[in-house]
């Protein structure tokens, strides 16, 4: 299948990005390359782009699309909390500008044996990275009625959490639950048909099974403090998120580098020695048009937030 994902936010990443001429750049989620497409249009020479993606069919795709630029690209295959060591390895110290367009990819959705659509039955995977050992079959069957029910709530914020983690456990102990049709049907038995109204019943849930699987949470806050220490001064942090729990973390992220005093309100002065690392450039999440959300609906829970690193 042709790799084909529609860049969310495409025009308002590339003028938040305020790219220099002459700067580096990372693409820390390099998907089919879209973003980095708009970066390298505006890099002279002297420019320079890294792409990181965890995922070959992207990778192989970015380098179809960027292979006018191929004299400015470096592509690697990794997953972007390594983006220290990534660069380290090609000798670069600070960067000018990273961006991360987070969740899942149009291409990851709609190839139906990667097992990310409950809407297609395939074998269950969801594997961001297919190098992986585990796949979502491995949580599904293997993790305990409890810790189903954790995840569910916790990363699919499903009310019903508790009794689809009863029913996935009565199930699969009778026989292991191995497609995405299968798990479907048995998220759907488990909320009652007349409270199914807010889209797919099994959408909180395969992204719940998806997050934990590829650690997408534990990733990005492992990742924030990285990427700020990376960034040149008047460097700027684009991040693209879909769901609320990722824009939680970024939001509360931002916040505390922009004013990370520790000190009680009633101080008259800050004795914590901890000083801002920059500034809020969007105080509030840039959200797409509503022609971009006509045209991609997939486009429509986007948000894009961006950090200035001032020294």
């Amino acid at each position: 299948m042709e790799f084909n994902h529609i860049s969310v936010l495409l025009n308002e990443t590339i003028e938040m990005l305020n790219i220099k001429p002459e700067g580096i750049y990372v693409d820390g989620t390099l998907g089919g390359g879209g973003h980095s497409y708009e970066i390298c249009k505006k890099l002279n020479s002297k420019g320079r782009l890294i792409g990181i993606d965890q995922d070959e069919a992207a990778i192989q795709a970015a380098a179809t699309r960027l292979h006018e630029y191929e004299n400015l690209v470096t592509i690697v295959r990794s997953n972007y909390v390594n983006m220290k060591e990534v660069l380290r390895a090609q000798k670069i110290d600070k960067v000018d500008g990273i961006l991360l367009d987070l969740g899942v990819s149009s291409y990851q959705l709609d190839t139906v044996e990667r097992g990310f659509s409950y809407r297609e039955d395939a074998p269950l995977d969801m594997r961001m990275d297919t190098r992986m050992d585990i796949s979502a079959k491995d949580i599904v069957n293997g993790y305990s009625e409890y810790d189903l029910y954790r995840i569910i709530r916790d990363y699919g914020e499903d009310k019903f959490a508790k009794n689809i983690a009863k029913h996935i456990a009565r199930v699969r102990a009778e026989k292991p639950i191995e497609t995405t049709g299968e798990l479907a049907e048995v998220i759907k038995a488990a909320i009652p048909a007349k409270l199914r109204v807010n889209g797919h019943p099994a959408k909180k849930t395969f992204q719940a099974i998806r997050i934990e699987l590829n650690k997408e949470l534990e990733v990005l806050s492992r990742a924030l403090e990285d990427m700020m220490g990376l960034l040149n001064d008047g460097g700027r942090l684009c991040i693209i998120t879909f769901h609320s729990l990722e824009d939680r973390i970024v939001k509360v992220f931002f916040k505390n580098q922009e004013n990370p005093c520790t000190c009680p309100p009633n101080f008259p002065v800050c004795v914590c020695g901890k000083k801002p690392l920059g500034a809020v450039i969007s105080r509030k999440a840039i959200l797409p048009s509503d022609e971009e959300i006509q045209f991609n609906k997939r486009s429509n829970s986007a948000k894009l937030r961006v950090f200035e690193r001032r020294l």
